[in-house]
């Protein structure tokens, strides 16, 4: 097993013991992004839709990194802060996945890094 560690600097440094993603063979593994803008390391909380964009948006940027896109997504994994949350979150969600979306679940938690609202981790395949 060949294991490729991704990173770029177009999204979040990773806070803890863990890359932002791991591509082995065509697969890549995300961790969850939330939303850190990474030029100025500021949370984007001023709203769920806000926050839900700059997590897609440090997605984005990952995805790029291993030369991909939202396209090769397959399985999505979606915390929320509260089920109060879904629709906003759906909302913006559904931007990036206008056909054929992938798989996913959307759960509620106690509590999420740095006390955000929402944190997105996927798979994608080439």
């Amino acid at each position: 097993m060949t294991k490729k560690i991704i990173n770029t600097t177009d999204a979040p440094a990773a806070i803890g013991p863990y890359s932002q993603a791991v591509l082995v063979g065509d697969t890549l593994y995300c961790s969850g992004q939330i939303a850190i803008n990474p030029n100025t390391g500021d949370l984007v909380i001023d709203s769920i839709q806000a926050e839900t964009e700059q997590v897609m948006r440090n997605i984005k940027a990952v995805l790029k990194a291993a030369d991909m896109d939202f396209s090769n997504v397959v399985k999505c994994s979606i915390f929320m802060s509260s089920m109060e949350h879904y629709g906003d979150i759906n909302a913006v969600y559904a931007t990036y996945f206008s056909e054929n979306p992938p798989a996913r679940e959307a759960v509620a938690v106690k509590t999420l890094p740095k006390e955000v609202n929402v944190e997105i981790s996927l798979i994608a395949v080439t």
